[in-house]
């Protein structure tokens, strides 16, 4: 028996007046999502735990059977793992953005018009930077607007402040320590330098030159966050006895894989985005569904792209498209099935929220709830209740006959 976990990176959402009082996965036609909600056990999901807004990474590790608050160091050294950078002891790692900056510094575009070219020769460009500082500067391009940044030197720490000022229309924030040590001083110091050189590198770059005869927002700044250092975490295969694999489009996600030992999948044309190429990643399911991987992990984006966005449509026609993957995975046998999401990602707020997500279970023996439709107001009737991220991996578990008992 095999166990399947697909998250739709911020599916859920709140109730919309232009939709009726309906959410985007109400509205939605998704009649295999509904099938499997007839066929499984329902519930919601608080990721971590009611009202905390998890970002994508807390989430998924929590999903995962581990203790965010114990392991999670930062976003960097999840992405950097997600792209092929190494991140060793003593490397500060950080998620970055290709942004567009004015001149003075005021962020008009936190995605640079959401990039998908050209993003590696801006990061080799930048890895040009000499700060005439005992750190080395190391850019890795990631997917569509992401980058990587590790610093990598002598008495340099975490405990810094990001430069992402989260909306647009503000002027990027200074990085300051976040205690009184010479080493966050100092890589605060080194970080503010990075950014500030980062314009002067890019804003004429040819790359952004193109851009701009295409009226496209050039890619002309560098928004680090989430410092951190190597996190410890016992490795996924050893935790539970499984061999598992990922599927995910974006460094993030594969980076929290790789950090604890899943094999990574990579697609062929798996953007991240409302573009991505589903009939690729549904291909790549149900081929590695039948190899001897015991257990794949699946994080599909594109909602929460649109979700972030503001854009409805792009989230209604997005959420009907994985449902037709979604009803392709269902034909699998001798399987164990976790349709959730990670996290709320509404249209009116833009951001993640801590509302709770739907989650459904479809597999042999599972204790068939009334409920007939997936989505957030629906499942909240099913057998399943409400639980916690760190109970997925639990049920999962015993569900597959994996488990040991507790007690005599």
């Amino acid at each position: 028996m095999k166990g399947i976990i697909m998250i739709i990176d911020g599916m859920a959402d709140r109730p919309l007046e232009e939709l009726g009082g309906k959410t985007p996965l109400e509205a939605a036609e998704t009649p295999n999502m509904d099938k499997m909600a007839e066929l499984g056990v329902n519930g919601i999901m608080d990721s971590i735990q009611p009202g905390i807004r998890p970002g994508s990474d807390t989430a998924h590790l929590s999903i995962l059977g581990y203790d965010p608050y114990q392991v999670y160091t930062g976003r960097g050294p999840f992405e950097a793992a997600g792209v092929g950078v190494e991140v060793m002891p003593g490397d500060i790692a950080f998620r970055c953005n290709f942004s567009t900056s004015s001149e003075d510094g005021t962020i008009t575009d936190r995605r640079a018009g959401r990039i998908r070219e050209g993003t590696d020769q801006l990061a080799e460009t930048l890895n040009t930077m000499g700060l005439e500082e005992d750190v080395q500067v190391i850019f890795k391009e990631s997917t569509g607007h992401r980058a990587v940044l590790v610093l990598r030197g002598p008495g340099l720490s975490d405990q810094i402040s990001d430069a992402d000022p989260k909306h647009e229309g503000k002027k990027y924030k200074e990085v300051v320590g976040l205690d009184d040590s010479p080493q966050a001083q100092k890589t605060s110091r080194i970080l503010n330098r990075v950014i500030k050189e980062s314009y002067q590198l890019l804003k004429e770059h040819p790359v952004n030159l193109e851009r701009a005869k295409k009226g496209e927002p050039p890619a002309n700044i560098v928004l680090p966050r989430g410092a951190g250092a190597v996190p410890n975490a016992q490795p996924f295969n050893e935790k539970y006895n499984l061999k598992s694999a990922c599927i995910a489009e974006t460094g993030l996600i594969q980076g929290i894989a790789q950090i604890v030992g899943m094999d990574i999948i990579e697609v062929e044309g798996a953007t991240g985005g409302v573009d991505t190429n589903l009939d690729n990643i549904t291909n790549s399911i149900l081929l590695n569904a039948t190899l001897d991987y015991d257990f794949l992990l699946i994080n599909i984006d594109g909602a929460d792209e649109a979700g972030h966005d503001g854009n409805l449509q792009e989230k209604v026609e997005f959420i009907e498209k994985v449902d037709d993957v979604i009803g392709k995975v269902m034909e699998l046998e001798d399987v164990y099935f976790i349709l959730t999401a990670d996290h709320s990602t509404p249209i009116a707020v833009m951001d993640h929220t801590g509302d709770p997500v739907p989650l459904v279970i479809k597999g042999p023996g599972v204790r068939v709830d009334s409920v007939s439709q997936f989505h957030e107001r629906a499942t909240a009737s099913g057998g399943l209740c409400r639980i916690r991220g760190s109970d997925i991996m639990n049920i999962l578990m015993d569900l597959m006959n994996r488990s040991s008992k507790f007690g005599a």
